[in-house]
């Protein structure tokens, strides 16, 4: 039979085991809370950020008209709106369209060759991408399929 001190410290034993494990369990659920309460405080502070800045004038939010950001969104022609509100690519597209070679309309290509690119099929894709962008937008045309030019706006 067992003595019983041998029962004592199997059982000791036992109970360090689960101890050890038990704490190694309370360290991560300590640091995954921690990481929480973290993703917590950047949320409510975006939120709070956010509402502050709904909260003031329209002004103080508003972008100024002339703005222009390589990648930016191109915005639609209107009365008054001249192309300096576009990012510099696009107003490099504008200007060869709207020059002597542009105006009877230009394929990609040529629009590439023009405007100094590689006529390659990445850099011509990316230039009818961007045409197609601006026709949208109602800063040009497309006169065939696959043809472009500036958008002449009749005069007054």
């Amino acid at each position: 039979m067992p003595s019983v001190l041998g029962l004592l410290e199997a059982r000791e034993k036992k109970v360090r085991e689960e101890v050890a494990r038990l704490r190694e369990e309370a360290e991560r659920v300590q640091t995954a809370l921690g990481e929480a309460e973290r993703a917590l405080q950047r949320l409510v502070d975006a939120r709070e950020t956010v509402a502050e800045v709904l909260a003031g004038p329209p002004s103080a939010v508003a972008e100024p008209v002339g703005s222009s950001v390589a990648g930016s969104v191109v915005p639609r022609r209107a009365e008054g709106v001249t192309a300096s509100v576009l990012s510099p690519d696009y107003r490099r597209i504008m200007s060869v369209l709207e020059s002597e070679a542009g105006r009877e309309g230009m394929r990609c290509q040529q629009l590439a060759v023009t405007m100094g690119l590689q006529a390659v099929p990445a850099k011509v894709e990316g230039l009818r991408s961007k045409a197609k962008r601006l026709v949208e937008r109602g800063w040009a045309l497309q006169v065939r399929p696959g043809v472009f030019t500036a958008l002449t706006v009749p005069a007054d």
